[in-house]
């Protein structure tokens, strides 16, 4: 139906077009004027509604008491208001609540037609202001129109017009005030400031500046950057870019890069770079905890490093300039965090914070408020999975989406369904892909092949829980008294080998057995952020616990299987999508197999022979292939045997060079060194 100028009406607006530009669904709305194509509506929105027991806001079935009394829902109702300062959401505070509502879920805005579902004409006279804009016959005014930055926050002064009025109406966050004159606010944001220059207003020096500061930064303008005292094996050319570009960003940034492509040195890269910014706060999983430690001992000269474990607070283990958490505990101390006054917070597996109720996620946000500089790493193409970081982009970068609903329906596929709304899909990427440019650099390995060594081997150390390196301590106690009463390694090397060996054999099972949920816990932080995975193991009962982790995207290989079920589960792994992890041992899988599907091969135990292991590697690199660069990781427990026989095995064969650091090789057998490296 067409409505009238001068008519007062109850309107249903169409729900998407609604809640997309924070509208209410149901309203009374007085027509102003109109045009062809649009109502110019004045008015509230309605209390009728609680008739029909829907909200006036989403157009949603309500149940809450108080929400049936008001016609409008909590989570509707605080786009208005903050109910804990107007007395509470309660029924006792219906009355108050009631004028509030009336009063402040205003419509006052050019509307297109098609947005109106329906229309009834109601005998109600609305209020309208005699100095309406639209009782008036202003005119767009060419006179000077400027936004100024101050603070994080755009001032927005213009003579008054209805042109200048619309558009700004249409800012994200905009509010009107009249303290020292009239004017808008807006908060500072890539959007706002894009749509003022396309509005032609004039820009402050300071806002230009930050604009081109925090939005202009692209990979495509970022050279290398040399850091002064970086130590460790030496920076690959686009590490040094990732750096230079955190660097012009201001340290505040998201590395995207594939996984294996070394986002945790540019991020400690960046810390030498700046040594006065301390503390700095790294916030990763558990099973990545010591890594970082290693990472941080590795690239950084005398780091002095906190790592804090558990829920209670030692305000002892805060005072190191860099300090390792785990998101798990995180919560229990961001309360202690804060107090230190952290200058850089860097979270690793930023898709670990994509749940905005989860107590890990509020805790890094906590945080991140007092951080000057926040660096988020992860391996998984953001545009795949938009809403899962929307956290890590706005702590980052909160002038880049401002507003989480608009973000969710231009790029999350939001579709309603019968229990709300679902944000789980994908749309627009190449664009999102193109906002993120300013705030994220992300490389995958094909982009940087040439700079990549055809094998890069890497050691994961992970720790043992507190029951396992008891029992672990117990049994190498054990070992070095039988030692000691055998008279020296070499002596009890010819005494008994085959008594050494089997309990050499019991501490690797109990290291092993420490650290398999650390293991699995990696495999799976692995599979969320990169494609396929080879797994090479020792013993049936850890290739059997680790299937039985991922039963659906799984297949194995070891002495068990048949030699059709073996060519079976090569050829799953190598053409089914589905099929992303190969778990073998080292006789039946680590010889005379392709597994070129995957790039990246991990070990969860260690073999007795370096050859092994080098065959087991390639298994996923063939002699002159081209197309990738192969990742292994070995995952070790640390303080253990593990670590010994990675170490001989380093020194044995020097291709395991990034295992361990070796010594001056000997001529001692491996067994003797073993003894010797136990004695000690």
């Amino acid at each position: 139906m067409e409505l009238e100028e001068k008519k007062t009406y109850l309107i249903e607006m169409s729900k998407g077009f609604a809640q997309f530009n924070e509208l209410p669904v149901f309203f009374e709305g007085a027509v102003l004027r109109k045009t062809p194509k649009a109502y110019y509506l004045y008015g509230t929105g309605t209390l009728r509604t609680k008739a029909m027991g829907i909200c006036m806001k989403c157009g949603r079935e309500l149940t809450h008491p108080v929400s049936i009394a008001l016609g409008i829902g909590p989570v509707c109702g605080e786009h208005y208001h903050d109910w804990n300062t107007v007395g509470g959401y309660t029924e006792e505070n219906i009355a108050r609540l009631t004028e509030l509502v009336e009063n402040t879920v205003m419509v006052d805005q050019w509307l297109p037609k098609s947005i109106c579902i329906s229309a009834e004409e109601i005998d109600r006279q609305i209020a309208i202001p005699a100095d309406h804009k639209m009782l008036t016959n202003n005119k767009s005014v060419d006179a000077p129109r400027k936004g100024v930055l101050k603070g994080k926050t755009i001032v927005i002064t213009f003579p008054f017009n209805n042109v200048d009025l619309g558009n700004v109406k249409t800012l994200t966050g905009r509010r009107f005030s009249k303290d020292g004159g009239p004017h808008w606010t807006a908060p500072f944001a890539k959007e706002t400031v894009e749509k003022l220059i396309e509005w032609k207003f004039e820009i402050s020096k300071e806002l230009e500046t930050e604009y081109q500061l925090r939005f202009a930064a692209t990979v495509e303008t970022t050279d290398e950057i040399e850091i002064p005292g970086l130590i460790g094996p030496g920076m690959f050319p686009f590490q040094k870019q990732g750096v230079a570009f955190v660097e012009r960003r201001n340290g505040n940034a998201i590395i995207g890069d594939s996984m294996g492509l070394g986002k945790t040195v540019q991020a400690l890269a960046y810390l030498q770079l700046h040594p006065e910014k301390r503390p700095a706060v790294i916030v990763v999983p558990a099973s990545l905890k010591l890594n970082w430690q290693k990472e941080c001992r590795m690239w950084l000269p005398n780091p002095d490093i906190g790592l804090i474990s558990g829920k209670k607070i030692n305000k002892d283990l805060l005072n190191h300039e860099i300090l390792i958490i785990n998101y798990d505990i995180l919560n229990s101390w961001v309360a202690s965090l804060k107090e230190i006054n952290p200058q850089v917070l860097i979270t690793d597996e930023c898709h670990y914070y994509k749940s905005t109720t989860a107590l890990r996620t509020k805790a890094v946000k906590k945080l991140a408020k007092v951080c000057p500089h926040v660096i988020a790493l992860s391996g998984t193409p953001i545009v795949n999975r938009p809403v899962e970081f929307f956290n890590a982009i706005n702590l980052v970068e909160p002038g880049l989406f401002p507003s989480f609903w608009k973000y969710a329906h231009t790029y999350c596929g939001a579709k309603h369904n019968h229990f709300g709304w679902d944000f789980s899909g994908a749309t627009n990427t190449k664009e999102l892909y193109e906002q993120l440019q300013s705030i994220m650099i992300r490389r995958k390995k094909e982009d940087v092949l040439k700079d990549l060594p055809a094998k890069i081997r890497s050691v994961v150390p992970l720790e043992l829980t507190a029951t396992a390196k008891a029992e672990y301590q117990k049994a190498a106690s054990n070992i070095i008294q039988w030692i000691k009463e055998n008279e020296g390694a070499e002596k009890a090397e010819k005494a008994s080998q085959a008594k050494v060996l089997t309990e050499i054999n019991k501490l690797k099972q109990l290291s092993t057995k420490g650290k398999l949920d650390s293991c699995i816990d990696w495999i799976r932080n692995f599979l969320d952020v990169d494609g396929k995975l080879v797994v090479f193991a020792e013993n049936h009962w850890v290739i059997d616990t680790i299937m039985s982790a991922f039963p659906d995207i799984s297949v194995k290989l070891d002495g068990r299987d048949s030699q059709p079920n073996r060519n079976h589960a090569v050829e799953q792994f190598q053409n089914d999508e589905s099929i992303r992890l190969f778990v073998g041992n080292f006789q039946a899988a680590g010889v005379g197999i392709t597994l070129t599907a995957a790039a990246n091969t991990c070990f969860v135990q260690l073999p007795w022979s370096p050859g092994v292991a080098v065959q087991a590697e390639d298994r996923v690199h063939r002699i002159g292939q081209e197309a990738d660069s192969v990742n292994a990781y070995y995952l070790i427990a640390d303080g253990t045997i593990e670590n010994s026989i990675a170490g001989l095995l380093d020194r044995k064969t020097e291709v395991l060079t990034a295992i361990l650091d070796g010594k001056v090789p000997d001529q001692m057998s491996l067994l003797t060194e073993l003894l010797n490296e136990l004695r000690k």
